[in-house]
């Protein structure tokens, strides 16, 4: 284990990023002439005529800008086995599933060693940065990770959630040892079969090696929240787990029995230390610095879609600092976060320049330096080093795993530049609307306008557990849905009031116009009762996803009427909006 440690150079990686970002430009068109020489046999590419052209111009002039349906046909032939080049030179073995929260369903991506190496390359990037912040010693980590079970497609090749594939390649365990990114659980936990019980036994773990859990972790805050509200209801049965040495009767698993009771000793002090320890806590408020004395930060993704989490687990980190993890996707990575003591509501990831070919489409609305067009015609993208400071963008990859000029979906700021790479802020998805004519609602505006009603739950000490949100087009004129669970009872009024000012907070030109001249209907507010986001976790786990992939979809199609009827079966109030 030392020697694998010893392998990490701090300030080597350290340098070479700054030798990489130095002149990314450069390293762009370099890293371009790579993809497309180690894949220029590919059948893709061969139909459009690049007849071995590296170059940029040249590439942009060939290639068309795409979005997952386009390639599907071509990623489908792959899972069915089919070996020759199609996207890739080398064969593709692996496939990943995205985490199909907007859609319904996953999406099937490419998934190779280059891509794997670039996923190293990230972790290795910000982990330099952060240890320098926050240095480590060789003690361990609390780590909610669950590795779903890979499956074979149609055609022999393995299929797993993103998250699943990095787990159970072997060159993972290597670089998280050489990173200090040692779980306390053992694998038998994290590759249990059932989320659970696996859960439990993190948190187990976790308790067991409390003095030397420098930092807690998961891929995703929403994670992190759900581990110590379920700690909130078991905290009693773990402390008997730890008095008796022996594991709750609710871990069935015979290997994750097994593993577990290797470490499970009894250790009354232990199991009383930890029970004053939560019945000294003001409702779970330092909860984590509580039971981890050693820890220095609480580290995982938490932009976009996890920013609504921070409240929640800032209530349980106490002074511990929230570290943002890094910027990536199921199709590919973008950037490390290598400015780590932001606060996560202010975290930018700085794009390296050799994991990918990036380029950046313009939002603004009115665009400079492009010809006039009165036809609706998007600008065209610009690049890597073209990308202005406080402008928007959606984000253009082309990868080694064979995505050319994909349409990742996402927006992002460019918030300012590390030596000649943009530092980019994460704001939201770009195909992520509510609209029900000429209003266009982003994920971003629903946050905020969740957050801003949210604040009339303050008074009575309560707050909104989770949210997603729903266009019912069944009434005339179709109107907006909010789903609520909230923490407590509210009163009749405070809802009310909580539904009229989340109509009231959607900014959007577009909605309020509409709302005043009601070709948009009253605002419904829909509060479900407790545990309804968590049937939606179930739901997700049952049809093959992963816990760590999971995210609540901030927006309900009406293809996805599975999770439509969950939410709908478990309404308890329904409010209707008096702001308009």
């Amino acid at each position: 284990m030392l020697e694998k440690m010893e392998e990490f150079n701090q300030e080597k990686v350290i340098e070479e990023f700054e030798a990489t970002t130095k002149d990314a430009e450069r390293v762009q068109t370099e890293t371009l002439k790579k993809i497309l020489e180690e894949n220029g046999s590919a059948e893709y590419l061969q139909n459009l005529g690049l007849n071995g052209r590296t170059d940029p111009e040249s590439f942009k002039n060939c290639v068309p800008l795409v979005t997952h349906k386009e390639l599907e046909q071509y990623i489908q032939r792959i899972a069915d086995g089919d070996s020759s080049p199609i996207l890739t030179g080398k064969p593709i073995t692996t496939i990943s599933l995205s985490s199909g929260t907007t859609q319904g369903r996953p999406k099937f991506v490419p998934f190779n060693d280059e891509l794997m190496e670039s996923t190293m390359q990230i972790y290795r990037t910000s982990f330099a940065f952060r240890n320098k912040e926050f240095p480590l010693g060789n003690g361990k980590s609390l780590q909610f990770i669950y590795s779903s079970k890979q499956f074979k497609t149609k055609g022999g090749l393995a299929a797993g959630t993103a998250t699943t594939n990095l787990f159970r390649n072997p060159q993972f365990k290597t670089t998280m040892k050489a990173i200090q990114f040692q779980p306390c659980s053992p694998d038998e936990v994290i590759f249990g079969p059932d989320f659970h019980q696996s859960l439990y036994c993190h948190l187990l773990c976790g308790l067991i090696f409390r003095d030397e859990v420098e930092f807690v972790f998961s891929t995703f805050a929403h994670s992190i929240i759900h581990a110590f509200r379920t700690f909130e209801h078991v905290w009693e049965e773990l402390c008997t787990d730890i008095r008796d040495g022996v594991l709750s009767s609710r871990v069935t698993v015979p290997s994750v029995r097994a593993a577990m009771s290797k470490l499970l000793k009894p250790n009354p002090e232990l199991a009383e230390l930890i029970y004053e320890k939560c019945s000294g806590l003001s409702n779970w408020y330092r909860l984590v610095p509580e039971l981890f004395p050693n820890a220095k930060y609480i580290y995982g993704i938490m932009t976009g879609s996890m920013e609504p989490y921070l409240k929640k687990l800032r209530h349980y980190a106490g002074e511990l600092p929230l570290l943002g993890a890094d910027y990536g996707s199921s199709e590919g990575w973008l950037g490390a976060n290598v400015n780590p003591k932001l606060p996560p509501e202010l975290a930018t990831f700085s794009v390296l320049p050799n994991i990918g070919f990036f380029e950046f489409i313009p939002l603004r609305e009115n665009i400079e330096d492009q010809e006039p067009n009165f036809l609706s015609v998007e600008p065209r993208p610009v690049g890597l080093t073209e990308v202005k400071i406080g402008e928007e963008y959606e984000i253009i990859l082309t990868t080694f795993a064979g995505l050319y000029r994909y349409r990742l979906g996402d927006v992002v700021k460019v918030m300012g530049f590390h030596n000649s790479t943009p530092e980019l802020k994460f704001v939201c998805r770009r195909n992520l609307l509510l609209t029900v004519n000429i209003d266009k609602t982003t994920e971003k505006d629903l946050q905020i306008a969740v957050e801003e009603a949210g604040k009339e739950l303050g008074e009575d000490k309560l707050e909104v557990v989770d949210f997603t949100s729903h266009v019912d087009s069944s009434t005339d004129p179709a109107h907006y849905v909010v789903f609520w669970e909230i923490s407590g009872e509210a009163s009749e009024e405070v809802l009310q009031e909580c539904c009229n000012c989340l109509d009231r907070s959607f900014l959007d030109a577009g909605y309020v116009s509409s709302r005043k001249v009601s070709t948009i209907g009253a605002l419904e507010l829909r509060v479900v009762r407790r545990g309804t986001f968590q049937k939606l976790l179930d739901h997700c786990l049952a049809s093959g996803g992963a816990v760590s992939q999971f995210k609540t979809p901030r927006c309900i199609g009406q293809a996805n009427k599975l999770v439509l009827q969950i939410l709908c079966d478990n309404v308890v109030k329904s409010y209707f909006s008096a702001a308009f």
